[in-house]
């Protein structure tokens, strides 16, 4: 039993690095300018396999790059804000305590790049701020979507069973309409007795 479970697992490892390789060779294809019918002659596969490995890699670039936002990218933010200001402090620490003019030329143009790296960070800092109230709201409204889906769903089923039930009392016989026919059907009776005694007595 343990090694068909065994066996098992190695075939369904080898499929999907199998399927890896395929899709970044996929890519790598499609970042050349292949077409989808090229990439799948020279993979030898179908177009519609293709197609469905580039719609994954799409889908997969965009949560990569919503969890680089969301996670990632304010601590590389901050990591950068941390290294400026540290080297921007050696070099003011070696314009001041350097007796060579060149040397102090060179950390006061250091700090110089330093204050315009800095002042590109904090600039774009609401750039990285929209990016990622972006990411947060985009969440919350899927989140909401999803909350609003299971909340329609009862009312659309006793919709659903209100109407079967309409249906039911609306194929159900009129009773009204079936005394009438037997009072009908009393009458005619009635006149035919009536007509058959009078043939006997004449």
């Amino acid at each position: 039993m343990s090694l068909q479970v065994e066996h098992k697992q190695k075939q369904e490892k080898e499929k999907d690095s199998t399927i890896d390789w395929r899709r970044n060779k996929i890519q790598e294809l499609s970042s050349q300018g292949h077409s989808q019918r090229e990439i799948a002659q020279v993979l030898h596969v179908s177009n519609g396999t293709v197609n469905r490995d580039l719609s994954y890699l799409r889908q997969q670039a965009k949560h990569n790059i919503r969890r680089y936002i969301d996670e990632r990218l304010p601590e590389e933010y901050e990591k950068c804000l941390v290294g400026l200001t540290a080297i921007l402090r050696e070099a003011w620490s070696t314009s001041q305590h350097t007796e060579d003019r060149r040397e102090k030329i060179q950390a006061l143009s250091l700090a110089k790049d330093c204050y315009s790296m800095k002042l590109d960070l904090l600039t774009n800092a609401t750039v990285v701020d929209d990016a990622i109230r972006f990411v947060s709201e985009s969440e919350k409204s899927k989140g909401k979507d999803k909350e609003e889906q299971v909340k329609s769903s009862p009312s659309t089923s006793s919709s659903y069973n209100s109407s079967n039930e309409d249906d039911k009392e609306s194929n159900e016989p009129d009773y009204d309409e079936g005394e009438k026919s037997d009072k009908v059907g009393e009458e005619k009776q009635e006149k035919e007795t009536g007509q058959m005694t009078i043939n006997q007595v004449f």
